[in-house]
């Protein structure tokens, strides 16, 4: 397997999201862990910069769209546009929309031994 295809286990923590090639990998906790790719639907930002939130969500690093790392799907639109960071209702529910739509790809990441392997 290449060495994109899996990392070492020690390297996610519960809540934490790395880049593996065009994969977004992270631990939801209790060794939950999901791959999907690593561009956001709002703004293209790299998902791998992302966290993961109580809710076991990806968390998009620009402005905090939240994804179903289980579905790909965005469950919570962006709170800002380019460089603005607040509310933005009308514009907000359109790129959720979207978002539900134009899903994330999702891979399966398994953990193997000290690896977590992506599937």
């Amino acid at each position: 397997m290449s060495e994109p295809d899996r990392m070492a286990a020690a390297d996610l923590p519960p809540g934490t999201v790395r880049r593996s090639g065009d994969w977004a990998v992270g631990n939801r906790g209790d060794d939950r862990y999901f791959a999907v790719s690593r561009r956001c639907r709002h703004q293209l930002a790299d998902l791998a910069g992302g966290t993961v939130d109580a809710d076991g969500c990806l968390v998009c690093p620009w402005h905090q769209s939240r994804y179903d790392v289980r579905t790909g799907e965005m469950v919570e639109g962006p709170r800002g546009f380019l460089s603005y960071h607040g509310p933005t209702p009308v514009y907000t529910q359109a790129v959720a929309a979207f978002g539900r739509l134009v899903r994330l790809r999702i891979r399966r990441a398994v953990r193997t031994g000290d690896d977590v392997v992506l599937e």
